[in-house]
């Protein structure tokens, strides 16, 4: 009987034990899959460009040809990598694109800084009012009709020195050739009264005061200043790009005051309605990661 027992615990260990074995011979199963990652883009580099700029100025707004300041301006721009960079006109107010159709056409903020005007700087100004520092904000718009042309217009609000509405219309022909870059065109000014007042106007009392206080200069009479045609005038402006980094520019821009500014005694009797500025940069332009 045990005999019998151990044959049949031998037969079916033979029937079981090639089971055992092919199940011990089976693969690991593989993992679930998993979802395809979604791609995301890698963000472009930004392109910021930086300087400074001087500028020999008119000492004070119609001022006689002789009669010079200067003042320094910083340049700021940033661009996604791949796009080419703005151009930037002599006279254009400080801004950046928030609606920018093709490059075709650009719409955006525009800041402008206006220097204070102290009458006990100049004899010429002895016995006038100071004109403190002005702020202009407003808008600015590009058009370009063609790849070589832009039309730009600005309006802006004063604040502080002078409170009133200043517009501006510029047309520059921008012609590329090498490495350097030539631009031109006319400018047309126009301004309200709270705007061109503060620095041309005089009452009867500061003309009193400035013709005794300088009695070898030309009388000044009362004059009250109003808004209109401000002015009209040309710039022109080249620049040499160096590299993807540097770049150097140099411009001279004409206006010509008229209306109710180019009347006014202060530019007839002691000052002139041509105004020159001249103009001289340089910008540096580096790589920046986004920071989101």
């Amino acid at each position: 009987m045990l005999s019998c027992a151990r044959c049949v615990a031998l037969a079916l260990f033979g029937i079981v034990a090639p089971g055992i074995a092919a199940a011990a011979d089976l693969p690991a199963q593989a993992p679930p899959p998993t979802a395809p990652a979604v791609y995301v883009p890698p963000a472009p580099d930004w392109i910021v460009t930086i300087g400074l700029e001087g500028r020999i100025i008119p000492a004070w707004p119609g001022a006689a040809d002789k009669k010079l300041g200067w003042s320094a301006l910083p340049l700021f721009s940033i661009r996604k990598e791949g796009t080419p960079p703005d151009f930037f006109g002599p006279r254009d107010s400080f801004g950046f694109n928030i609606i920018n159709v093709g490059g075709v056409f650009q719409l955006g903020p525009a800041l402008q800084f206006i220097n204070q005007r102290k009458a006990s700087d100049y004899a010429e100004l002895n016995g006038l009012s100071d004109v403190d520092y002005a702020a202009q904000l407003g808008v600015f718009a590009n058009f370009w009709p063609a790849p070589w042309l832009r039309l730009r217009g600005e309006v802006r609000q004063g604040i502080g020195g002078e409170t009133g509405v200043t517009g501006d219309v510029f047309l520059d022909a921008v012609v590329p050739i090498g490495q350097w870059t030539l631009s031109a065109g006319p400018r047309m000014t126009l301004q309200t009264t709270a705007a061109t007042s503060p620095y041309f106007s005089i009452t009867q009392a500061q003309a009193v005061t400035a013709t005794a206080a300088q009695p070898n200069l030309a009388p000044l009479s009362a004059y009250h200043a109003g808004g209109g045609f401000y002015s009209y005038g040309a710039g022109t402006q080249v620049q040499y790009t160096f590299n993807q980094t540097w770049a150097v520019h140099a411009f001279v821009e004409y206006q010509r005051l008229t209306d109710s500014a180019a009347d006014s005694p202060l530019v007839t009797q002691r000052g002139s309605p041509n105004q020159l500025m001249y103009g001289l940069g340089a910008t540096y332009s580096f790589n920046m990661h986004p920071l989101w």
